[in-house]
Parts: structure tokens; sequence; C-alpha cells
């Protein structure tokens, strides 16, 4: 544990923890009548205020209370982003329990897990989830009783053991509630990484970390949320608390668009156009569905002019569509569930101003800046820290106040260093500080001795008109140790050689990185939150041999 010096003298301010409670308090007070507004499961949009948001959350925390839930007890939601699920949000942590939140697009196996591990009390659930709740009931022996998202005309037929009404629960509430004082560094939400590899394990934040965070990524020069904007956060609210957005659009006074489950181009077009959204943020498969609607149908965007994309990172021939066709702008952010999950963003300084445009897009396909609060570092596989000139690639590491210490429910500490977090990733940082991830550091490939990067042979491909989407992995090779294989998802109705895909590598790499094979193939594995499953390929083409590579199609 970090220990502090004292001062002879301390600053004489008051004394106001930073809880999560102070944001829709804020947000009530001096933003009451912004709008929020939720494409429901059943169908409909609706609409209410923070003011109202602020009334219902109130409620529930008496809901909660009446049902027995105590200070620091965890309570799961399985839910899409909407109304009462932000209400939620605010009601469990404002209250003094702990928020976990759920991604339903997990296997059932490890939702039960997630659930057990984290001895949720109850768990809130949309309708639309029912089947996966009825099947992991009976493995969740810690839940007293299943909350359904819903009134009480929909309730569903279930078996489901203590099956309630989210409404009539309310409805038996007063919003008389205070909300409690304690201490800032309590728990206040609990988020599972995706478990690609092993168990899913849990990021366990408190409320000053949730603070900061809120606080740091509204900054200028992150997500520059601001109560000029409309704010769809597309990026589930289930995937690392939608990066921090249902904190930092009330914080800001923003008015908040919620879209639920209808994530196609078709209805997240229709929805940014009827409720005027300028700023949205996803990952990059989500907005691939989305431009591709918009260029099929020759459409444009009204008022949406600024994305976030993270995740993965964003292809430059992606970022170029948005950038020059479609006239928004695309920032890239990099972060982590074990970072709350903001570490950079991207973004141009006034000095990339007066650069040509493409030195411009090669600073913003880079990972981007440091957010304050965060702190980076890269260094050799020996631990020694490596030089900030662009060109050396190391192991990335970080810290912060936002960045957890150890994984909840572990005794041992999951730092390294003298106190950085290991990412996992392989980086490169420029002498201004800007980061670009290279690769995940079990994905790098290593040939001859060499690394190559993956990221960088997947955005050559992508750029192909031909190409939809791509991946690509080290496989062994008798001579050479790894060599990478390329696999493509063309678009619809487009022809491409083997031949042509190689070709188009030319001049863009040096020869020896270009892939030794290409395999053409319907679709590519994803996992919960979007992110490609490279280790269901590696395992899918483990028995590939080089010699036999694919002709295309």
């Amino acid at each position: 544990m970090s220990t502090y010096r004292a001062s002879p003298l301390m600053g004489q301010m008051m004394d106001q923890p930073l809880l999560i409670s102070s944001i829709i308090e804020f947000a009530d007070r001096h933003y009451g009548h912004s709008e929020i507004v939720s494409r429901r499961v059943e169908g409909d949009l609706h609409r209410y205020t923070y003011r109202d948001c602020h009334r219902r959350a109130r409620q529930l925390a008496n809901a909660l209370a009446a049902l027995g839930v105590e200070m620091g007890q965890r309570v799961g939601t399985l839910a899409w982003n909407g109304y009462r699920h932000l209400e939620a949000y605010y009601a469990i942590s404002g209250s003094g329990a702990v928020l976990h939140t759920i991604n339903p697009r997990l296997f059932a196996d490890q939702v039960a897990y997630i659930v057990d591990h984290a001895q949720d009390q109850y768990l809130l659930f949309d309708l639309s989830f029912l089947p996966l709740v009825t099947a992991i009931a009976s493995r969740c022996p810690s839940v007293k009783g299943w909350i359904a998202l819903c009134d009480a005309e929909r309730m569903p037929d279930s078996a489901l053991p203590n099956l309630l009404c989210y409404e009539t629960l309310l409805a038996q509430q007063t919003d008389d509630f205070s909300w409690p004082r304690f201490d800032e560094n309590s728990a206040a939400s609990l988020c599972y990484t995706s478990g690609t590899t092993g168990h899913p394990k849990g990021a366990l934040y408190s409320h000053r970390s949730t603070l900061l965070h809120a606080y740091g990524s509204a900054m200028p020069n992150a997500l520059n949320v601001s109560s000029h904007d409309t704010v769809a956060p597309v990026v589930p609210m289930f995937h690392v608390n939608a990066w921090g957005l249902p904190y930092s659009a009330p914080l800001a006074g923003a008015k908040l668009v919620l879209p639920g489950s209808a994530l196609d181009g078709a209805s997240l077009y229709d929805l940014f156009e009827a409720e005027g959204v300028t700023f949205s943020a996803g990952v990059p498969t989500v907005w691939l569905g989305l431009i591709n609607h918009v260029m099929q149908h020759g459409l444009r965007f009204s008022t949406f002019r600024r994305t976030v994309i993270g995740g993965a990172a964003c292809p430059p021939a992606m970022m170029a569509t948005l950038i020059d066709e479609l006239q928004v702008e695309a920032i890239h952010v990099w972060g982590m569930t074990e970072m709350s999950p903001i570490g950079t963003t991207g973004g141009l300084q006034v000095r990339h101003l007066a650069q040509d445009l493409p030195a411009q897009r090669a600073v913003l396909q880079k990972q981007g800046h440091a957010v304050f609060g965060v702190d980076l570092k890269i260094v050799d596989d020996a631990g020694v820290e490596l030089p900030w000139d662009g060109v050396s690639c190391g192991n990335l590491l970080v810290k912060g106040p936002w960045v957890i210490s150890r994984y909840f429910g572990d005794e041992d500490s999951a730092l390294v260093d003298g106190g950085w977090f290991p990412t996992g990733d392989v980086a490169s940082i420029d002498a201004d500080g800007y980061m670009q991830i290279t690769d995940r550091s079990k994905d790098v490939i290593k040939s001859g001795g060499e690394w190559i990067g993956t990221i960088e042979l997947e955005n050559i491909a992508m750029a192909h008109p031909a190409v939809l989407q791509a991946a690509c992995i080290g496989l062994p090779h008798p001579k050479w140790d790894e060599r990478p294989l390329l696999l493509v998802v063309l678009r619809q109705g487009v022809d491409l050689t083997l031949e042509q895909m190689l070709q188009f590598y030319e001049g863009k790499i040096a020869k020896w990185w270009t892939p030794d094979a290409v395999v053409f193939v319907d679709s590519l594995p994803l996992g919960g939150t979007g992110k490609l499953l490279k280790n269901k390929l590696r395992e899918q083409y483990r028995d590939y041999h080089f010699a036999g590579a694919s002709q295309g199609r």
C-alpha cells in the first residue's frame, strides 16, 4: 500500500466526498429539463428528463432498501442502454450498494460464473434476456430475486423463483430518499473482463475513481462532452459502463439518447437523425454497419459530427470515410476494463494543424495522448523503459487513480515494476506523447526473431475496396517460427484473388511482412464486446499448412 508524507499545514476546504449520487443530483438541479430518450425493448421511444430520472432513482433506492440490500452488496444488471438501466446506475451505487453490469453476449456458463463470483443479491434484467436468466438461475444461489425491467402488464409467465416487477417495486415507494454520505473510496460498480481466455476477472471501481474518470473523460482533449451535445452511447452500458458516458453526460448536462438493442445501421441512422445526435461512441463493427447503410442509400448526417471509436483500432479506410465523405470527426480512444476504461484519446494539437493531410491522418491513426490522470510507459521484456521515439515498441504499462490495483476477489496485486499495471498491449510512443498500439502481446507474430504487427497488416487489407473485414494471425512455420495468415471477408458481390490481395501490400510494408497466405471466409468470430477473437482463429487454423494457400474466390 502506498504511503504519503504528512504535511505540517493542511488545506482548509470542505470535506465533500466524491460520490456517484452527486452527479444525478447536479444534473437534476442544474440541467433538470435536459432530455433522456430511450428506445425500449417494448419497441417504442420513452422520453423524460434528468429530474425524472433522479426522482425514480430515489424510488428505486427505497425499493432496494425494502428488499434488504445493504451497503457493499452487489446488484447485477442484464440490460440494454435504456432509462431503467440508467436509474439502476444511480440508485444502486448511490445507496452504497455495488452496481454489477453483466455482458449478456457472453456464454451462459460465463454469465453464471460471473453472477456467482460476484455474489449478486438481486439481478435486474430486460425481457429480451429472460431465456438467459432462466438458463442460469439454478446456478446462481446468491440471487434472492430476479427483477424484470418492465411494468405489470408485460410481466412474463415464468417459473423463475421470486420474480419481481420493476415498475411495481417503484410504485410501492416514494421518492423521499436522501443519498447517504460515505467514504469516496467505497466500492461503486463491478465490471468483468470479457474472459477470452480463462474465467472473466472483475474490476471493482470506487466512487472516487468513477468521479475522476467522469471528469477526465469529459475534458475537451478527451470525449469533449458538454451541454451543447446530444450524446448517444452506442457502446453498451454492460460494456465497461458504456465507457463512462452515463456519468459524464449527466455531469455535463448533455441530452442523452439511449438506443436499446437496435444497433443495426438503419436503426441507428434513423434514431440519430430524429433526435439530433451530435456525438456517439462505439466499436468499429458498429460503425461499419452504420457507414454501409449510409453509403448504400446515399444518405448523409444532419447533426452527427463526432464519434469516438474504441475496443479495437479504427481502420484507416473507415476513418477516411467518416471524415472525408460523411464529415464526422473520428476520434480514437484506448483503454481497458481495468482502466474504467479510458486511458488515451486521439486528436490534433495546434502544431499539427499546419501539417499536410497525410501527416495529420498519421497522428489521428494513433491511439492518442494520455488523458490527465493516466500515465504511460513502454518497457522491453527485461522491464527496461524504452524511448518515446515513435519507433521503439515495447510492453505498455499504465498507472492512475482509475486503474485497478488488483482484481476483485484476488489477494495478490496485479501491478508490476513499482505500481504499474501491465496492459498486455505492445505499443510505441512518439516524442509528443502519442501512443500507438502495434499489437496485443499474445497476437504479435514473431518471425525469424523479428516482430510483425498484425494490426498494420489488417488495416492495409481493409483499405482494399473489395474487403469488408480482415484478420491476421501468426501460425507455426518450420523455418521462421511463425508467419502471417490473412483471413478476409469480402464485400457482397465482389471478387478478389489471393494474388490481387497480396499485390495490394507491395510498397506499403517491408516485403518480409507480407502474409504467406490468404483465406477468404464468410465471417470472423467476434466476442461479446465486438472484439475479434483471434484465439478462436488460431484454434481453428492450428493445422493449417502454408503450402496449401487459398486461391481466392
